[in-house]
């Protein structure tokens, strides 16, 4: 029988190995038990607050999901098929970027065709809309300088209304004839459809004699373009969402519609906006855009695609980088500056909040007390009398994900 003398200095080393090897196993441990300890935290204040009395008369879609472990954080209802409310402006958005991308512009074209005889201009001006929401009196007054350049005191011929950015609909599909809509006309001025009326006025307050009359047709390719005012999706974009304004989402909706070609029609936008449905893995038929607003009694969606909506755009810093800072701040602007002020929410919630009747949602961003960044979805449906305790629940919900 063989025997094999083993040093003292083996067996230190080989406890010291035993022993690092046990430290660095209950390190990794510790680190998993400390995950799983706030995930488990995440559950039992979120399973408390759904056997709230309100869930038994009432819908509810929740996904919570952690963009930086790339994992679903908690799940209830949230492939139900819901009216979205205002939420319903994160899926323009998100879809506005991916398909127009961050530097598009919105426009508004005063062209001319004609002749000029002395002092006199003999022919057509053409205000060519673009639906943009933000053409103000600033705007305006730029057309009346860029005709006064022209070095005429006069005007004869026509003033032209050119509305061929969009179809003839002047209302959203699904839009209740009682609520207060906007109205979707591709030529607006401070969001009122008589741009050519006024105009006429702006020009002779200018000290111009106008013997033009009005009418609507559109600018032939062969006329000049006197001037033409932008805005940025930014621009757009920050009211949009800021203050959830329904006009400056449906400029939006139309824009990616535009990207059809013109006489543009809500159908356009939705099956561009599917196209973006599709691409993240959803069945479009599963689901119904009706708006660009969310101001539709036929728009469905789930939590689930809101959550893989703002996923998507946190994926991609060309979109992520134009769509966070126009999402609301709790207790700081926008329609959360009122909401979710105690210390844990405060500043740390990017959502956008919706609200219709006996519906309301949020849907947006916030970083737990681990540091991870979490997207999340609510959508709270059937809240009939008043959506207060709808707005409620959101916002415990939201002191959950954000208390240790």
């Amino acid at each position: 029988m063989l025997k094999f003398a083993v040093k003292s200095e083996d067996l230190d080393i080989r406890s010291t190995i035993l022993s690092a090897l046990f430290l660095l196993t209950s390190m990794q441990a510790g680190a998993q038990i400390a995950d799983k300890s706030y995930a488990d935290k995440v559950a039992e204040r979120l399973d408390s607050l759904l056997e709230a009395s309100l869930f038994q008369t009432t819908q509810v879609g929740l996904m919570v999901y952690d963009l930086t472990a790339d994992s679903a954080l908690y799940r209830r209802g949230e492939r139900q098929r819901m009216r979205p409310a205002s939420t319903m402006k994160v899926l323009t958005a998100v879809a506005a970027l991916d398909i127009l991308g961050g530097s598009y512009l919105f426009k508004t074209s005063l062209n001319y065709r004609g002749q000029l005889l002395a002092d006199v201009f003999q022919g057509d001006l053409y205000l060519v809309g673009g639906f943009d929401p933000r053409f103000n009196a600033d705007d305006m007054q730029a057309f009346v300088e860029s005709v006064k350049r022209l070095g005429v005191d006069t005007i004869r011929g026509r003033i032209v209304a050119d509305k061929t950015f969009k179809g003839l609909e002047k209302w959203g599909e699904g839009w209740c004839w009682d609520d207060d809509t906007p109205l979707l006309s591709p030529l607006l001025l401070s969001g009122e459809d008589n741009m050519a009326e006024r105009f006429v006025v702006a020009l002779r307050r200018a000290g111009l004699v106008v013997q033009a009359t009005i009418a609507e047709g559109y600018a032939p390719a062969d006329s000049y373009n006197l001037c033409t005012r932008t805005h940025t999706i930014d621009q757009v974009l920050m009211r949009m969402m800021k203050q959830s304004d329904n006009l400056y989402a449906e400029a939006m909706f139309y824009q990616i519609a535009a990207m059809s070609g013109p006489y543009a029609e809500g159908t356009h936008a939705r099956a561009r906006i599917n196209g973006v449905i599709e691409k993240l893995g959803f069945n479009p038929d599963d689901y119904y855009v009706a708006d660009g607003s969310g101001l539709s009694l036929y728009n469905y969606l789930s939590a689930e695609l809101e959550v893989a909506l703002l996923r998507h755009a946190h994926s991609n810093p060309e979109i992520f980088s134009h769509l966070y800072p126009s999402l609301p701040v709790a207790g700081r602007d926008g329609t959360l500056k009122k909401r979710l002020t105690d210390k844990n929410t405060l500043g740390n919630v990017h959502a956008k909040t919706g609200t219709l009747t006996a519906i309301t949602s949020l849907s947006g961003y916030l970083t737990a007390p681990n540091g991870h960044l979490l997207c999340f979805c609510i959508i709270n449906q059937g809240v009939v009398k008043t959506t207060r305790p709808g707005r409620q629940f959101q916002d415990e919900v939201c002191k959950a994900l954000c208390t240790p």
